[in-house]
């Protein structure tokens, strides 16, 4: 049937264009992610929610098309803590790995999922496949108290496509947030999300209301799920769906972090990764933060 009948709705500038439905959005997405429609129907999307915004209600259906089109990991014993991972490092040092892994220390089954949507930045895969832990090359289950990393694309070529589109109008689509919310898993999970801007934050929150996500949402570092380690951020908890501020965020900037290394690149960040992990150098304290709060959701998925 195509989507022109949708663009023709949220195509009518930032004033004019009307939401869509949750049903209505889950038709949309899911036509562009089967690939009925034609490339300029997908550029005329993009645009078009890049200059609205998603509602809440848009991004659930949005998710729910993707969920029922996503190869999804197996569940396993432990809820599957999913850290989406679509920044890479731009002046800190990458820290997903750093985070994933001392989930992992605490037991519990890591996904890191992502592709590269930013050029010139060092990836989250790139320091995981340093520190021996290389990209998945099929989907199969996640065993406690290890991490595994999936390219987009291993769960669901069209997203992958879709990310692609940024490379071409050089903006961001509604597959940018789709990845960083969806929960690839057929079990129980906790999904890591983070926000770089404060107007995104209010979206997210109500779409993991609306899906009854189990969620820790929180100001991430340079657009990575990790929590800066030079600042107290405020996180919120989702519990099935279910609100709760689990940090408030405090003023001021730490000048410097005990160890973090000022180069950026795989080595250099594998290095340090793995001090931390041996104890020779301590774990940002916003980042143990972190680890606990993720613990103590998946205690209750």
């Amino acid at each position: 049937m195509g989507i022109s009948q949708y663009i023709k709705e949220i195509g009518r500038g930032a004033r004019g264009a009307k939401p869509l439905t949750r049903e209505q959005a889950t038709d949309l997405f899911g036509q562009v992610l089967d690939g009925t429609v034609t490339d300029l129907e997908i550029g005329g999307f993009c645009l078009a929610m890049r200059i609205k915004g998603e509602t809440p209600e848009e991004m659930a259906g949005f998710l729910d098309a993707t969920h029922a089109r996503l190869q999804h990991i197996p569940a396993g014993d432990r809820p599957l803590i999913v850290l989406p991972s679509y920044n890479g490092a731009r002046k800190l040092p990458v820290l997903t790995p750093l985070l994933a892994l001392l989930l992992a220390r605490e037991g519990l089954p890591v996904l890191v999922h992502g592709s590269a949507t930013e050029t010139a930045r060092v990836l989250a895969s790139n320091v995981l496949a340093a520190l021996d832990a290389p990209p998945m090359t099929d989907i199969g289950p996640i065993a406690s108290g290890t991490v595994g990393f999936a390219a987009t694309e291993l769960l669901n070529p069209a997203l992958k496509r879709l990310l692609d589109v940024r490379r071409v109008v050089g903006l961001r689509n509604p597959g940018h947030s789709v990845v960083k919310l969806m929960q690839p898993t057929a079990g129980p999970a906790v999904v890591v999300a983070s926000y770089t801007h404060p107007e995104y934050a209010r979206v997210m929150a109500e779409t993991f209301e609306l899906m009854g996500t189990t969620a820790l949402l929180s100001r991430g570092l340079e657009g990575e799920v990790v929590s800066d380690p030079r600042r107290t951020a405020q996180i919120d908890g989702f519990l099935c769906g279910v609100r709760t501020e689990l940090q408030a965020q405090a003023s001021g900037t730490a000048t410097e972090v005990p160890g973090l290394p000022k180069e950026i690149d795989v080595a250099t960040t594998a290095d340090y990764t793995r001090r931390v992990l041996n104890g020779e150098l301590p774990v940002p304290e916003a980042i143990a933060t972190q680890v606990g709060h993720i613990k103590q959701l998946a205690s209750h998925a």
